[in-house]
């Protein structure tokens, strides 16, 4: 098999892992048995289960084609941070339109008196510009600005992780505990890789030191 048939088939593999949730949402709501007694808090627990599995899975993409050697996976990563982020929108969309009926004033409130909203919010806020910046034009000109600005994504991760927490109000271990415990395995081995690169580096100069001098 061609590495563009398999890059192909990757990319019709994560369109449709990352589709799935919506569609079968759709099919609850349309053909299925709905959405419960509480429909706006069913979608809003569902839109928002769904953006964070799929930020950590976007996530794990670097750590994996650097365990694995599998290069072409980075190429889904993009896209799959743009369906965590869709479905973030959605999370905010039912939160703003069916629980606070568009109301600023009381957004506002919410957002200010309770720490759980809070949180929620700024983690939104942190992938807004990524999102935006995720095109090939934005890409290209910021350069390697864009790297930086895209560190933003493990904040707001952490951030989702803790919104999801205090979410919670009785079993923590259905949800946020292996969120939490999947999200810092990721930075481990994201920090661990970087400290190797740089001792490597710092090396490498040491030992080329004499032969400049």
């Amino acid at each position: 098999m061609t590495r563009k048939r398999q890059l192909l088939l990757l990319r019709i593999a994560a369109w449709a892992g990352a589709s799935a949730p919506l569609l079968w949402m759709a099919y609850r709501i349309l053909l299925g048995e709905g959405l419960g007694a509480d429909p706006t808090q069913e979608l809003t627990h569902w839109s928002g289960f769904t953006a964070l599995t799929l930020l950590l899975v976007s996530l794990a993409v670097t750590p994996v084609r650097r365990i694995t050697g599998w290069n072409q996976i980075q190429k889904v990563r993009r896209m799959l941070g743009l369906w965590a982020f869709f479905y973030a929108s959605i999370h905010v969309f039912v939160y703003a339109y069916f629980d606070q009926v568009l109301a600023l004033d009381f957004i506002l409130e919410d957002v200010l008196e309770r720490p759980f909203t809070l949180v929620g919010a700024a983690s939104f806020l942190l992938l807004l510009p990524l999102a935006i910046t995720s095109t090939k034009g934005w890409i290209r000109r910021m350069g390697r600005n864009w790297v930086r600005l895209h560190w933003l994504v493990y904040p707001a991760a952490v951030l989702g992780v803790l919104h999801f927490e205090l979410g919670q109000k009785a079993d923590l271990t259905r949800g946020p505990v292996i969120m939490g415990v999947i999200l810092a395995a990721l930075l481990g081995i994201r920090v661990g890789y970087a400290l190797r690169s740089r001792s490597g580096s710092e090396g490498g100069s040491s030992r080329t030191r004499p032969a400049e001098s």
